[in-house]
């Protein structure tokens, strides 16, 4: 089984984020989840301290970051550069969020690594997951992170299956990805970088780069 492809540095050429040098270690970016906490208590305590200012809770806020007063902002957590977080925005944490940035109105995300320039706009659930450098959710995509029997997640690829340590696990979005409105990604879904996903689609497994998904057993290649 060639398992390249599922590889982070195929899914993440860009490098694109404050999270790069863990994630770079990993083979496989799904390993980085159970690490996201520890490494923003880590990372945290680096950051520049006239370009961020430091929250209870271990949260660190770029100073040109909005947050809108009716965010609600938890517990280890990085919101990076010009990073806008939208009204009624549910930022649970532990999340990398990176610079440039959008999570938007009634959003949430949990124990996530956003790269630099993703945007979350609309009525999203993103759990256990990472999204790559310019990827974008349409409204109401929902990254579904834990199976319907709570046993462990796996990754489908090819009709073989890699299995994780995980009983959370959303999704792995490569870079430059764009998601279509209403879309569901099930637990272990990963997609390659350039990849577009229809709206309304229930996506399970491996999307591969440059490639248009429109439903199971469809998907074709970018031209």
């Amino acid at each position: 089984m060639n398992v390249e492809c599922l590889r982070t540095k195929s899914l993440f050429s860009s490098g694109q984020s404050l999270a790069w040098s863990l994630l770079k270690k990993l083979d496989y970016p799904w390993d980085a989840l159970p690490l996201i906490s520890s490494y923003v208590k880590e990372i945290g305590e680096t950051l520049d301290v006239s370009e961020y200012v430091r929250h209870d809770n271990n949260v660190w806020i770029h100073k040109t970051a909005q947050v809108a007063p009716s965010a609600f902002i938890g517990a280890d957590i990085i919101i990076g550069a010009n990073v806008y977080i939208s009204h009624c925005a549910y930022v649970r944490g532990p999340a990398i969020i990176g610079d440039e940035s959008h999570v938007g109105n009634s959003t949430e995300v949990k124990n996530v690594i956003l790269f630099n320039n993703v945007s979350i706009p609309h009525f999203n659930y993103v759990g256990d997951s990472i999204l790559g450098y310019k990827s974008h959710f349409g409204a109401g995509v929902i990254t579904s992170n834990v199976k319907s029997d709570s046993s462990l997640v796996s990754v489908n690829l090819n009709d073989e299956r890699i299995d994780t340590p995980l009983k959370k696990f959303g999704a792995i979005v490569g870079d430059n990805v764009e998601v279509g409105c209403n879309a569901v990604l099930n637990p272990g879904t990963v997609i390659g970088e350039n990849a577009t996903v229809y709206p309304l689609s229930m996506v399970r497994g491996f999307i591969p780069a440059n490639s248009i998904y429109k439903k199971l057993g469809e998907v074709a290649e970018k031209r």
